[in-house]
């Protein structure tokens, strides 16, 4: 682990008699702070440090959920780790709008002891919508589907990296992609909002539609549904080489005047 790293865990350690409750809750993939992955061996010492202090350990799996990282069904079983709650929503559902929280039956009984309502909770339309969710990724093998076909598409997004100087990144796993857009390759500042923006808009004008993230905004986010094919990667991956080049041409008229 990297130092920083390594003091963000250690940051934990503080006297027994000062903590009330310790609550850490983490996506394994973060998705709107720019797809950044947990450093490798952060969150099974982070939760150890958690439950060695009576803390209870929260995994986040609202857009890495349901077979979208491709190598597991939830994001925190690339770290090795079993969360002690864990929260699902958006795959869930597959459009509709609806959520849930799974938890050990130690802290489901917790729920017993306090008031607690949900108008909307267990209602027989969602649950027969999550129930044949789960049975259309199971049946269609989707999230080998999100494997192969993220690998694909990750192979083209490094094409992009390789012939741009202004992609300085591209990062993730499965269907959860990050292409990170830079100054130059060789001082990695992020690029200036305003021109983030405009390379995506002209993405939108050409029937491309991705998200943004990052502490700058500087990261186009790809998370496609995850029935897309090659010939719809292939897609995508053209718009952005055009809008990339239009920044180009904008960037070099700019220049000779």
């Amino acid at each position: 682990m990297h130092r920083q790293e390594t003091q963000a865990v250690q940051c934990l350690h503080v006297p027994q008699h000062v903590i009330i409750a310790i609550i850490i809750i983490i996506c394994h993939w973060q998705g709107v702070g720019g797809v950044i992955q947990m450093p490798r061996g952060f969150l099974p010492q982070a939760y150890e440090l958690v439950r060695q202090r009576g803390g209870v350990c929260i995994a986040d799996e609202v857009q890495t959920g349901f077979g979208r990282t491709g190598d597991h069904f939830w994001g925190f079983q690339s770290a090795g780790v079993m969360p002690d709650i864990v929260t699902m929503a958006k795959g869930i559902g597959n459009g509709f709008p609806m959520a849930a929280v799974v938890t050990t039956p130690e802290i489901a009984e917790t729920m017993s002891k306090a008031l607690h309502a949900n108008t909307f909770g267990g209602n027989p339309m969602a649950c027969a919508i999550g129930m044949a969710v789960l049975d259309v990724i199971e049946d269609e093998g989707i999230q080998e589907r999100a494997k192969q076909i993220g690998g694909y598409f990750i192979k083209k997004l490094m094409k992009l990296r390789d012939d741009f100087n202004i992609v300085g990144d591209v990062r993730g796993q499965g269907l959860m992609l990050g292409l990170e857009l830079v100054a130059d390759r060789a001082s990695r500042i992020p690029l200036p909002v305003a021109q983030v923006n405009k390379i995506w808009e002209d993405c939108k004008e050409m029937g491309l539609l991705i998200g943004k993230g990052g502490i700058f905004g500087s990261v186009y986010r790809i998370k496609p549904p995850m029935c897309i094919t090659e010939a719809d990667v292939d897609f995508a991956v053209a718009v952005l080489q055009r809008a990339l080049e239009m920044h180009q041409e904008r960037v070099t008229t700019k220049t000779s005047h």
